[in-house]
């Protein structure tokens, strides 16, 4: 926190503080005991005596040290008795998390705390008991893509306030950072990730710790928004982020950022050029949107919502049969040999995303190019846009082969 910090990335962090500073119940005031106390300390004092509800002060990097002596020159800062710790070695921890919540039961003589959880039925097995039901989970949503796409700006402009340090430099988000978000009567988690750039220009450690952090958001969520530039286009680092997402099985949906920027007699054309390079996306809706101008987000998260609803939809098994034997009579299997691939019956092996599995005899002969008209043929009649789809082939053993000796 540096409360003199007038522009750059330090004025976006100092604004977030004081933010944060303003909606905390309490804060924790955390100073270097090795170093002693600095002019910038005070001036950080200053802002929380104006701000803060409640203020403790934790002197850190003490081990080893008399705490009377470690915490004396604290005092001055006029803020209450410090409480000397020592992170790295647990020291104190437990005490000073002990102190800040008398503190704020204190502050707060209403506060309760929350009901603990029902016990168990007595009678697990008894079919009259009735369920306790469980709490819809919130849709998990990781915004991904190169660095200065404007995924900090999207999650801004859908929380409508600056929860998140949106700047014109690549590389200002480090780590992955959830925030709750409610839409249309539905919870949300979005998921800010730091820009993934190609493998030969990330050189900083720190950096390489954020990609590795970004592609666990990757398997972590439910729906993936690719943000990509509408301005520079679909770059090779594009087509890379999205490969990852396909292999990792997440829904998808794809917002070209900074449409607005776009001419208007070039519009068709750019967006002609983005479904050709995306081919292999064609089950992910498209949004062209504004972040910063806020425009068509509404659009985007329905979107996500019916993503995230065909991913986890269950898939009937007459219906997937029906399918299949439709397909097949609108175009059989292409014979290998002397044999040719018999399909009898499908049915749904998973979710999130979607996996039918079909059974029948000498499937290992059917081609790939058969297995994506399957797909294709099961996401039109079963609406599954937005989610890749997995097909299985599952071959019964054959009666007539020669029994192995044992």
């Amino acid at each position: 926190f540096e409360p003199v910090a007038a522009t750059g990335v330090a004025a976006q962090m100092a604004r977030q503080t004081r933010q944060a500073i303003v909606e905390a119940d309490l804060v924790i005031f955390v100073l270097d005991g090795r170093q002693g106390m600095t002019p910038r300390d005070q001036d950080i004092a200053n802002e929380l005596r104006r701000s803060a509800r409640l203020v403790r002060v934790a002197v850190n990097k003490t081990e080893g040290m008399a705490q009377a002596v470690a915490g004396a020159e604290f005092h001055a800062l006029g803020l209450g008795t410090p409480s000397s710790i020592s992170s790295a070695h647990g020291e104190g921890i437990v005490e000073l998390i002990g102190d800040c919540l008398d503190a704020v039961e204190q502050a707060q003589p209403g506060l309760s705390l929350p009901e603990p959880p029902a016990a168990p039925s007595p009678h697990p097995g008894d079919p009259d008991a009735a369920a306790p039901a469980e709490p819809e989970r919130p849709i998990r949503v990781a915004v991904v893509g190169r660095p200065n796409s404007g995924k900090s700006t999207l999650i801004n402009a859908l929380l409508g306030e600056e929860r998140l340090i949106a700047f014109d430099t690549p590389g200002t988000t480090r780590d992955s950072i959830a925030v709750d978000f409610e839409f249309e009567k539905r919870r949300y988690t979005l998921v800010d990730t730091a820009g993934i750039r190609r493998r030969g220009k990330v050189h900083e450690t720190i950096e390489k710790f954020s990609v590795v952090k970004t592609l666990q958001a990757i398997e972590d969520c439910n729906v993936c928004i690719l943000m990509i530039d509408a301005i520079d286009g679909v770059s090779e680092q594009d087509g890379s982020i999205a490969s990852y997402i396909l292999d990792s099985g997440r829904a998808l949906v794809i917002a070209l950022n900074k449409w607005d920027a776009v001419p208007p007699d070039n519009r068709a054309w750019v967006e002609q050029e983005f479904a050709r390079k995306l081919h292999f996306l064609s089950f992910a809706r498209m949004h062209p949107i504004s972040a910063l101008k806020r425009k068509s987000l509404k659009t985007l998260m329905r979107s996500v919502t019916a993503a995230h609803s065909a991913a986890t939809s269950n898939l009937s098994t007459p219906k997937l049969t029906r399918f299949l034997l439709a397909a097949i009579q609108h175009q059989a299997p292409p014979r290998s040999g002397p044999v040719r691939p018999k399909m009898r019956y499908a049915h749904q092996g998973g979710q999130n995303p979607p996996v039918i599995v079909i059974h029948g005899s000498a499937l290992n002969k059917v081609s790939e190019s058969y297995k994506r008209y399957l797909e294709g043929w099961f996401r039109d009649r079963m609406a599954l846009q937005g989610t890749p789809l997995r097909i299985e082939l599952r071959s019964g053993a054959n009666p007539f082969a020669p029994k192995t000796p044992r």
